[in-house]
């Protein structure tokens, strides 16, 4: 795998990152996939294995359970949270619509 430098941070990243917009499969998302904690724990695994340490998530992915998903791969298969880079958004609604 190969490693670039994130910005100014001194974080080494994987040059390809891994995705979990399709954990989950709630609400919108349904359509994009259903990537049950089984299948995360086994992609995650072999993603890790293969020398990738940058995920990307999101909070509005199946209104959060994609986020949840992935943190638990990281626990069922014991990779340290110092040993991966995440990155998320923080534009996209969650949840209902603040009323007045």
């Amino acid at each position: 795998m190969q490693y670039k430098t994130l910005g100014d941070t001194g974080l080494l990243v994987s040059t390809l990152c891994f995705g979990t917009m399709t954990f989950g499969g709630v609400g919108f998302w349904k359509n994009v996939g259903t990537v049950d904690q089984s299948g995360a724990d086994e992609l995650i695994k072999a993603s890790f294995d293969a020398g990738i340490n940058f995920f990307d998530t999101a909070d509005v992915y199946s209104e959060g359970q994609s986020e949840k998903t992935f943190g638990q791969s990281l626990k069922n298969l014991g990779i340290a949270r110092k040993d991966v880079v995440i990155a998320t958004k923080v534009f996209g609604r969650t949840g209902p619509a603040r009323t007045t």
